[in-house]
């Protein structure tokens, strides 16, 4: 079994069999740290550390794999990271570089087939069962499609190929970095039963204890497992889900179509912070771009939630639904300021974060006799023109001006609309 660091990886011989299948898992390698390093190709082959800020109070959001093997992890402290690996190279990230690389990589894989279901700004399934006239057979295509990311983009992926979604998937993680897995239909039993419990698409932490907890380690040991016994462990739904895909059966179809379950940014300071007018201040900025974004992708959200991690590292979030959906960035702004104000704040503040739940396409709800907003709409359109001609930050609110608090991570939700 592959793992983070790249040690174990599995890759298929050149023209193994890839009969039965149709589902490739395409995974780009260390995406953010390479791109890092395309800007800057002196930092090939040295410990990357893609986040900030340099005095460690951020958060990893990538590392090479020079990095990964001296244990460094996403979403780990940059801290500990630098404990760990002291010689690495901190990168602040570029959201909208990453944009820029993954939009060349989902129109390569569109040049092969339409039927593409981006994961997130780094990954896509593609269904390539139709293109076999024209593209050849799916691991050939694999192989094509690894060149041509390369050749065109710098970049290198990882691609598994199978009869099923979640196979692919697994494949592609055991083949990292920069390799190739092809599962054939009847090789499926075979390739899961060794496989851990925690390399099955969707076992979390929790759920690989409670299974581990009972002495189930691998796919063979559910297999083994009488059915009954997995439902009082994981529960009935879940239970089932697990069978299925012990025995790799997965229904799941590739949807071009992918509605975006929520849009959100947040922030970690340079400095634990208790001045409250500066938090409100943090969560206006925070909420105006995630209003922007909303409205770049064409949605309104139903609930704005923020999140809020202390200095010990206890970590809290509200939630609140709105009486009607909104991309109003000071209507988001003032829900984020009223759950804010219901929070105890008993130590100074590490993180903030906004984020917009429950999105539905602007416009869907029915009109209301006058706009409440109609004044922020117009002043926020102006903003949205302002940004598209001259450029982020162009114009902003004055309370927002001033030297940078953040440290300058990646918005959470990283991931570009389709729909652009």
């Amino acid at each position: 079994m592959g793992r983070g660091d790249g040690t174990g990886r599995l890759v298929s011989a050149i023209g193994a069999d890839d009969t039965g299948t149709g589902i490739l898992h395409v995974d780009m390698d260390a995406f953010f740290a390479a791109v890092a390093i395309l800007d800057d190709p002196s930092l090939k082959g040295k410990p990357i550390i893609v986040g900030g800020p340099a005095d460690g109070r951020g958060v990893v959001s990538s590392a090479s794999y020079e990095a990964r093997r001296f244990g460094v992890r996403s979403a780990m402290p940059v801290s500990q990271a630098l404990r760990l690996c002291p010689t690495a190279i901190i990168v602040t990230s570029s959201y909208d570089r990453y944009i820029e690389e993954s939009e060349k990589v989902m129109a390569i894989f569109r040049e092969y087939t339409p039927l593409v279901e981006p994961l997130s700004i780094d990954e896509a399934f593609l269904d390539v069962r139709g293109a076999r006239r024209l593209w050849g057979t799916p691991g050939q295509i694999a192989v094509q499609l690894r060149e041509r990311v390369l050749e065109q983009t710098g970049l290198t992926c990882s691609i598994g190929v199978a009869a099923t979604k979640h196979v692919a998937k697994m494949a592609s993680t055991i083949s990292k970095p920069d390799g190739l897995l092809i599962v054939s239909e009847a090789a499926t039993a075979a390739f899961l039963r060794d496989r851990p419990v925690r390399a099955l698409w969707g076992v979390g932490p929790k759920t690989a204890e409670s299974l581990e907890g009972r002495g189930i380690h691998s796919v063979a040991d559910i297999l083994d497992t009488p059915r009954p016994v997995l439902d009082r462990v994981l529960g009935p739904a879940m239970s089932e889900r697990l069978w299925h895909l012990a025995r790799g059966l997965d229904a799941r179809e590739v949807h071009t179509e992918r509605i975006e379950k929520s849009i959100g940014h947040e922030e970690t300071f340079h400095t634990d912070i208790s001045d409250v007018a500066v938090l409100r201040s943090e969560l206006r900025r925070l909420s105006d771009r995630v209003g922007a974004r909303l409205r770049r992708h064409g949605w309104e959200a139903s609930t704005i939630a923020i999140k809020v991690r202390f200095s010990d590292f206890s970590t809290i979030s509200r939630s609140q639904t709105l009486p009607e959906p909104t991309g109003v960035s000071q209507r988001i702004g003032d829900a984020a300021h009223d759950l804010f104000e219901s929070i105890d704040r008993h130590l100074p503040i590490r993180l903030v974060g906004v984020r917009g739940e429950k999105l539905r396409p602007a416009g869907d709800a029915p009109p209301s006799l006058w706009d409440d907003d109609e004044e922020w709409r117009r002043v926020e359109g102006a903003l949205d023109d302002a940004t598209a001609r001259f450029g982020k930050g162009a114009v902003t609110r004055a309370t927002l001006l001033g030297p940078s608090r953040g440290g300058g991570t990646l918005p959470s939700n990283p991931r570009p609309s389709h729909r652009e």
